[in-house]
């Protein structure tokens, strides 16, 4: 899950900060000025500070407002949660700890959740600390209400973005050019390099960390989880298919053309049903046509006329190219609420397709609860840290104490290296900005109608150049925005800037504190811990598979689900998870030196990836064909190889240089009993030299390893 933003990060660009500016204004000027309810002002005000600056809603301004919408109930919730614990400071600290743990957590199962626990946590912020008045309760819903509903009209009229595509879009966008690859590849049997690489950019814009927050199919229920399995399969076919343009020319093959028109035409219905269309045609036919293309490889002739060993890898690429077409088709067909039912497909790779919703969110929740998760490490960081904030602000009686909170919720940072630079700008920036402001206070006095004028214009100013500016000029900023808004609800001094700083520092120093003592690391030593664990875990699927396709370990009965893969499937699925979770905040943390002499864990992760998908395509359905000893001897060692190479490197991560190189497979080849053998020996050569490849790009071979310091 991504970290809490700062407020440098969740300033939008000028059109975002005039809707917020007037989203504010219109609550609260009515309040402040018309009905004199300096409660039902501050609520006001902040309401749209709260979800259009904390919180960074995605998508377009329907799409946003519909945000507000749906938060608003758990807002006021939360506010009416908040004034009835501001009884006693432990009451109030107590459920702090309890409500930024559950949304912080929650917020691993759904983004939309994600998009807005900033601004839900601002409401019990705003709402648990004293005055303990709980009379005041429907003025403070009456706040909530005028400034969402202004937000929202904001969102809806001023300064419309330009529609973005979904996710889904995006996916359906790459198999269309995978769709045209193929076309390509049935009329010549390579494509250029410019093709090469557009296939292999496209991939690459597919993954997470380009996509916006709150766009990204991280949810829990089945939706999220197949359009997420859907975009991973996309990526890997544009891979494999520009590896199948790659290879050598190979004589001509009718039943490959016929297969690659199969994925085609499979790409194609997919990109349609992720678009909102209606399927021509669902994954039977594609089925049916591997299934005929591996019966003709199978039954060709020996003698003479074996195929080539470069037809053979060349199948054997393009047989990974369908399983990937059928995955992805698959998965569409799930995320768009069609059939549940898989038939025919391994059960693991879709276990989730009729699974009740309930359970998929307890499967989420139960994964994440484990101290290697960064999810649990940053529920936990956010929760100790507001609720010790609310603790010492009440203890200590400071005036204005929410700003201490606010303080911890906008500069808290996954690393302590990144709290300390955030908190260093912010106290530069909340100290110059409190001596302008008190020297405004002092020379404007209670002449409220310069504050008034000044209100709107300062907001627009701070919620603009707070991005370009930094932490800085953000915090200094914000404390002009709060000095003139404070000054029109009651009579202020040059000691509210004085109270704001100490508040401000206060805040910051409980944030440092929390940085040091809990996971000051970050997502670093935790993506090492991960991806460790996950080769660790991929080891026996390696060596089942293996297994399973030289016949050593006895198939399943044909009315079973299980797959001889099945017991060591789950647990590196699992491990998988952690460390792609872990891998996306790595990528939002600031690079404390640079990584190009370490490992290389996106390499690592498609590691993991590739091993599942063999682990899923490569047992044969009607058991291993028979193999001559020196074949089962092969099939063996290099199985072993990879597997102690994969635990070789869990071992050193980070050090760099796990080599592998298997034996050639071309001495043993023709040993095979019959066709089918040889084909499937390939498969499983092509699969394994990939891995190894993975391997060695996620280690660092072939680079010099980095210069280390020696202990005494």
């Amino acid at each position: 899950m991504p970290r809490l933003p700062s407020l440098t990060e969740s300033f939008g660009g000028s059109g975002r900060a005039v809707r917020v500016a007037l989203a504010a204004a219109a609550g609260f000027y009515p309040a402040a000025y018309l009905m004199d309810r300096p409660v039902v002002a501050l609520y006001a005000l902040f309401t749209p500070i709260a979800f259009g600056v904390l919180s960074p809603l995605p998508g377009s301004g329907p799409h946003r407002a519909g945000s507000v919408l749906r938060a608003a109930p758990a807002a006021a919730a939360l506010i009416a949660l908040g004034t009835a614990l501001a009884v006693t400071t432990w009451a109030a600290a107590a459920g702090m700890l309890l409500v930024a743990l559950v949304l912080t957590f929650g917020a691993a199962c759904t983004p939309r959740l994600a998009s807005v626990v900033p601004g839900l946590q601002l409401c019990y912020i705003l709402a648990c600390f004293p005055p303990y008045a709980p009379t005041t309760l429907p003025e403070r819903l009456l706040g909530l209400l005028l400034g969402a509903a202004a937000l929202l009209l904001g969102e809806l009229l001023l300064f419309p973005a330009p529609r973005r595509p979904s996710y889904a879009e995006r996916v359906a966008d790459a198999l269309d050019l995978a769709a045209h690859t193929a076309g390509l590849l049935l009329r010549a049997e390579s494509v250029d390099g410019g093709t090469a690489d557009r296939l292999r950019t496209t991939g690459r814009e597919l993954r997470f960390s380009r996509q916006p927050h709150g766009c990204r199919p991280t949810g829990a229920g089945r939706t999220d989880r197949a359009l997420a399995q859907a975009g991973s399969a996309a990526r890997r076919l544009l891979d494999q298919l520009a590896a199948l343009g790659g290879l050598p020319p190979a004589p001509a093959d009718t039943a490959s053309q016929a297969l690659l028109h199969g994925v085609a035409a499979a790409c194609s219905d997919a990109a349609g049903v992720l678009r909102g269309g209606r399927s021509a045609r669902g994954t039977e036919f594609l089925e049916e046509m591997t299934a005929r293309f591996l019966d003709e490889r199978a039954g060709e002739p020996e003698g003479r006329g074996d195929p080539p060993y470069a037809l053979l890898r060349r199948r054997s690429t393009l047989l990974t190219v369908a399983a990937s077409a059928v995955t992805v088709r698959t998965a569409a067909g799930l995320a768009t609420g069609g059939d549940r039912a898989v038939p025919g497909l391994p059960h693991e790779q879709f276990w989730y397709a009729r699974v009740p919703a309930v359970r998929l969110w307890l499967v989420r929740v139960r994964g994440n609860l484990t101290p290697r998760s960064v999810v649990f490490q940053n529920a936990v960081r956010t929760a100790l840290g507001l609720a010790l904030a609310r603790l010492v602000a009440g203890s200590l009686d400071l005036s204005h104490g929410f700003w201490v909170l606010l303080s911890v919720l906008t500069l808290a940072r996954t690393t302590a290296v990144g709290t300390w630079s955030a908190v260093r700008s912010a106290a530069a920036g909340t100290l110059v900005g409190a001596v302008v402001a008190g020297a405004l206070i002092i020379g404007a006095g209670d002449a409220t109608a310069v504050y008034a004028g000044l209100l709107v214009p300062m907001m627009v100013i701070a919620f603009s150049v707070g991005p370009v500016g930094g932490p800085a000029w953000a915090q200094g900023l914000f404390t002009l925005v709060v000095s003139t808004a404070f000054a029109q609800i009651a009579p202020v001094t040059w000691r509210l800037e004085e109270a704001r700083l100490v508040d401000v520092l206060t805040g910051s120093g409980i944030g440092l504190v929390c940085g040091l003592l809990a996971w000051p690391a970050g997502a670093r030593t935790e993506m090492r811990r991960s991806v460790a664990a996950l080769l660790r875990a991929t080891a026996p699927v390696v060596l089942d598979t293996a297994d399973a396709v030289s016949g050593r370990r006895a198939e399943p009965e044909a009315d079973t689900a299980e797959r001889p893969t099945s017991g060591s499937l789950w647990p590196a699925l699992h491990r998988l998870r952690i460390a792609e979770a872990a891998y996306a905040q790595f990528r939002t943390e600031a690079a404390l030196r640079s990584d190009d002499d370490g490992p290389d864990w996106l390499a690592a992760l498609n590691y993991g990836s590739r091993v599942l998908s063999g682990a899923y395509w490569l047992p044969p359905a009607q058991g291993a064909p028979g193999l001559s000893p020196d074949a089962r001897r092969w099939v063996a060692t290099a199985g072993q190889q990879v597997a102690a190479a994969a635990l070789r490197a869990a071992a050193d991560l980070p050090s760099p240089g796990v080599t592998l190189r298997i034996a050639p497979l071309s001495p043993v080849l023709r040993s095979a009993a019959s066709p089918g053998a040889r084909s499937l020996l390939v498969d499983l050569e092509v699969w394994l030299q990939a891995l190894a490849a993975d391997l060695a790009t996620a280690t660092g071979a072939g680079r010099p390893a980095p210069r280390r310091r020696d202990v005494p």
